[in-house]
């Protein structure tokens, strides 16, 4: 069991609800077959960690899944980017051997605290063979969904995670992890009135690669589009998801900023990964060395048939 803090290890203090709670003091009680080894990578709130610190949460479960004893690799995170981690977590997974995301809406001394119960369901999953053979898996409130389209739909029900499909597709970034520094990839929101520089600012900062969190099925406004063919043109990988929940993410619409549009200009479209997901995938692909080509190549794989 790898902990990284979040709010399953957090108590209410003068300073707010902050992680204190150590990896021991989260073990749950466990059946006389199973045995849990707890491993207390760090202490944080998920919303302060680093894209290297996603990354060494992977390289931990690889180690971990190193020995042949392990059954299985429960990972307790913080719910605010739990979907990222997780996600990153199923694209460098080759071992059919679970590995399950967990954590909490609720701080360990809360009247409803709930991190208890989904890290010993956590656990029961891990341990068991029938878990072998489906990816990632995020287990909270008693839902357990593949990682691969998950998203948080709630700051306070326990229940706090749902997918866009039950059945995403599994491509592979890769079977080893990257070396060097990860990829920049900048995640930017597009509204009315957004402003185009934001796109020349990302290029300007030397990002790697943009998602754009695009209104309804995947448009913006003309002005935006122009700027995403500039970006392509310097190599940098442009790619469309929505801002909008549920539904597929697809390029129908013209009049300058539509889908078909940004399509012509060069982005790529994300038609089921979120953007916080579309990022984290891109953000691997581009570590890894994928070119335009390649990222492309693995969104389409990412739809169901």
């Amino acid at each position: 069991m790898i902990t990284t803090g979040g709010t399953a290890a957090s108590q209410t203090t003068a300073d707010g609800t902050v992680p204190v709670l150590h990896a021991a003091d989260l073990v749950p009680e466990t059946t006389a077959d199973v045995s849990v080894r707890p491993i207390e990578l760090m202490v944080k709130d998920s919303s302060a960690m680093t894209v290297r610190d996603q990354f060494s949460i992977v390289a931990a479960i690889g180690e971990a899944l190193d020995d042949p004893a392990v059954t299985g690799v429960v990972v307790t995170h913080g719910t605010d980017t739990l979907e990222e981690t997780a996600y990153l977590a199923d694209v460098f997974a080759t071992d059919p051997r679970p590995v399950i995301f967990t954590g909490a809406q609720f701080a360990a001394d809360h009247p409803l605290a709930d991190g208890p119960a989904n890290i010993a369901a956590a656990v029961a999953l891990a341990a068991d063979p029938d878990t072998r053979g489906r990816g990632v898996l995020v287990a909270l409130g008693g839902r357990v969904l593949g990682a691969r389209g998950v998203f948080k739909t709630s700051t306070t029900d326990v229940a706090a995670f749902d997918t866009v499909h039950p059945n995403l597709p599994r491509p592979l970034v890769s079977d080893v992890l990257p070396d060097g520094h990860p990829a920049r990839v900048d995640l930017l929101a597009l509204y009315p009135g957004v402003s185009p520089g934001t796109i020349a600012s990302a290029v300007a900062q030397r990002a790697a690669g943009i998602v754009l969190s695009a209104t309804g099925s995947g448009n913006t406004h003309p002005d935006i589009t122009a700027e995403v063919n500039l970006a392509v043109q310097r190599n940098v990988v442009v790619v469309v998801s929505t801002r909008v929940p549920y539904g597929e993410v697809e390029p129908t619409y013209g009049g300058g900023g539509g889908g078909v549009d940004l399509v012509r200009a060069g982005a790529i479209f994300s038609p089921w990964l979120r953007a916080p997901q579309a990022r984290t995938a891109l953000i691997a692909l581009l570590s890894a060395g994928a070119d335009a080509k390649a990222v492309a190549a693995f969104f389409a794989a990412s739809s169901p048939a």
